[in-house]
């Protein structure tokens, strides 16, 4: 069973010689090969053999395109900082709808994509001419309450919620179209699984979670099951008060960082949705000893039960030391 095999397989709920492992990299993988992250992050050929070097070295399962939340924003407009050897980030004091006005200016013909998201195309296209089927394919989108945050600025986004949710709503509805179109390209393009970063969706209460985000979400992850795509749900943070939704949204995949329990996102999901993670990516992934991370995914196993992928809380940290990070595939192929 190779790796793409095995990932089908748990998603699907059949039988699998061992766990999948599928923990997230993108700074680690840069600096695998020794790119500049400006470089990995716009520069597809840079990304697809950086990933493709790290999961073959330390024994993960897929190969992905995520590299920043800044890519959809920056090609609607957004003003975007770069820098040499860190990820893009979007400039909130010059957030593209500080003016609410302004949503209704941004073109996006159907289908249409600026050249980062281009560049996420390309990435797939390239990983999947590389990996012949031996890893499953990722690709990545933001969330409908991520990219609103991106677009509008998190405090602005958070205010609105109560003092204009009208705009609110318009402003999802454009999310979520412009998500939904990238995603099937995507998947046209080689994704099997296209991951869904919602962090900003960690920062709402259940009331305004099941008011406003989740049915967003819920239309997201059914277009693209429509489409045939698998969906892995990752909303950074401490997602405990909205477990009950996410689980509720039907993802083939959720991501629990480590504030959310596993246990608890066992009992709020149900026995049959398949959980990933959840280590402290700082305190026990990059600062344990590969001895406490083993010991750590094991108890994370134990909680969630059968129906379980290893990985990390959040993203691999690019200073881990290699051994720690290899403890997390060697658990896989022992159980």
């Amino acid at each position: 069973m190779n790796s793409r095999e095995r990932v089908d397989a748990m998603l699907s709920g059949q039988a699998v010689d061992h766990l999948p492992n599928m923990p997230i990299t993108m700074m680690f993988a840069a600096d695998q090969i020794g790119a500049p992250y400006l470089t990995y992050a716009t520069d597809y050929r840079v990304l697809a053999s950086a990933q493709i070097k790290t999961a073959h070295q330390f024994g993960i399962d897929h190969v992905s395109v995520i590299s920043d939340p800044a890519v959809e924003a920056s090609d609607c407009g957004a003003t975007v900082q770069y820098f040499p050897n860190q990820p893009p980030a979007i400039d909130e004091t010059k957030a593209l709808l500080g003016d609410k006005k302004v949503l209704n200016n941004i073109a996006r013909l159907p289908g249409s994509f600026g050249p980062r998201m281009t560049n996420r195309l390309s990435g797939l296209s390239e990983l999947r001419s590389q990996t012949l089927g031996s890893k499953y394919i990722e690709g990545w989108v933001e969330g409908p309450c991520a990219e609103s945050a991106d677009l509008r600025g998190i405090n602005n986004l958070m205010l609105d919620f109560t003092d204009d949710p009208a705009f609110v709503r318009y402003l999802f509805e454009f999310v979520l179209e412009m998500e939904l179109a990238f995603a099937l390209a995507q998947l046209r393009e080689g994704a099997e699984i296209i991951g869904i970063g919602d962090a900003a969706a960690s920062l709402v209460g259940p009331r305004i979670y099941d008011k406003f985000v989740w049915s967003l979400e819920n239309r997201l992850v059914d277009g693209i099951h429509a489409a045939g795509g698998r969906v892995r749900l990752h909303i950074c943070g401490n997602t405990r008060r909205i477990l009950n939704g996410m689980g509720r949204l039907g993802c083939d995949l959720v991501d629990l960082d480590y504030p959310a329990p596993l246990s608890e996102g066992r009992t709020q999901m149900g026995d049959q949705q398949v959980l990933l993670g959840n280590i402290d990516p700082v305190r026990v992934l990059r600062d344990g000893t590969p001895h406490t991370v083993y010991q750590a995914i094991g108890e994370c196993h134990r909680q969630a039960g059968e129906r379980y992928i290893v990985g990390a809380g959040c993203e691999v940290p690019r200073d881990t030391p290699h051994n720690n990070l290899l403890a997390l595939a060697q658990y896989a192929q022992a159980h």
